[in-house]
């Protein structure tokens, strides 16, 4: 990729915890807001840019014909371009913006939803993710490397780069997705598939991730994108918080980037401070 120039890129934190700090009620889909809030969803942008966020992502992960059954072609059409113009408007040319697929999940595991169905799906979203302007598209958060073939494959008939991201919180060390994965197994299929980039995001805290980009790197020659959790979740009463400080996550910094990674960012529970932590952390190495 062009931008891998200067060294990890910083991308940003998390959005849909974000979002629910400014009054996102529970159950609602973060990404109609791009429709009805997006004051809000620029808020959440804005704040990583100004935090030193290099890359920063839209608020579109569930914007598709599957994650969004009920919504029309021309609804998830302008959820995805209001993702896009959002982001790129609070990015103000300070960074570049990475458009956020995510995946279909249970549904295509349990043979509800056809290859032909998702492949259409993940198709129009990156359409309208592209056509907006996004500099390149991030399939994040999977687990199934055949889903994410898919969804890459779709996304690179727009001609932008294209990374794909598995959430790996599964096994002993958890080191595997959901549906069993590997990095090693992962690397593979995405390099097969013909993906830009690949990665880990989601799943567990930073101090899990950092085996993972080692694998990662060894397996392949693609730029790695990290973009952990703050740790896992703790919930008290009906409040959800992480309990990992912006501080032990940019400790990290110095070693995920020996590890190999190009990108580094948050995922759940990280703030614009931990973005803030990365870029000094990234400032001093």
């Amino acid at each position: 990729m062009k931008w891998l120039v200067n060294g990890v890129i910083i991308s940003d934190g998390a959005w849909g915890t974000e979002l629910q700090a400014r009054g996102l009620p529970a159950g609602t889909i973060p990404d109609t807001w791009n429709l009805t809030h997006s004051e809000q969803v620029e808020a959440v942008a804005r704040a990583y840019v100004e935090a030193g966020s290099q890359v920063i992502l839209t608020n579109s992960f569930r914007a598709n014909a599957i994650a969004m059954r009920g919504a029309s072609a021309a609804d998830l059409d302008a959820i995805n371009r209001a993702a896009v113009a959002i982001s790129k408007k609070a990015a103000g040319g300070q960074a570049l913006v990475f458009a956020s697929i995510g995946p279909a999940g249970k549904m295509m595991i349990s043979g509800e939803v056809s290859a032909e169905e998702l492949t259409a799906a993940f198709a129009a979203q990156s359409q309208s993710l592209a056509a907006a302007g996004a500099d390149a598209l991030l399939i994040e958060t999977m687990s199934d490397p055949e889903e994410a073939r898919l969804a890459v494959q779709a996304a690179k008939a727009t001609g932008l780069p294209v990374i794909a991201s598995f959430a790996f919180d599964t096994g002993k060390n958890k080191d595997r997705t959901m549906m069993g994965a590997t990095p090693e197994a992962v690397a593979a299929a995405m390099v097969e598939a013909g993906a830009d980039g690949v990665g880990a995001n989601c799943g567990v805290g930073v101090d899990f991730a950092l085996p993972i980009c080692r694998r990662l790197r060894a397996a392949c020659d693609l730029p790695i994108w990290i973009k952990p959790n703050a740790g896992l979740p703790v919930i008290e009463g009906t409040a959800v918080h992480y309990a990992t400080t912006a501080e032990f996550f940019a400790s990290h910094f110095a070693a995920l980037r020996d590890a190999g990674a190009s990108f580094v960012g948050g995922c759940c529970g990280s703030t614009p401070e931990f973005v803030r932590a990365l870029a000094a952390a990234r400032a001093a190495a």
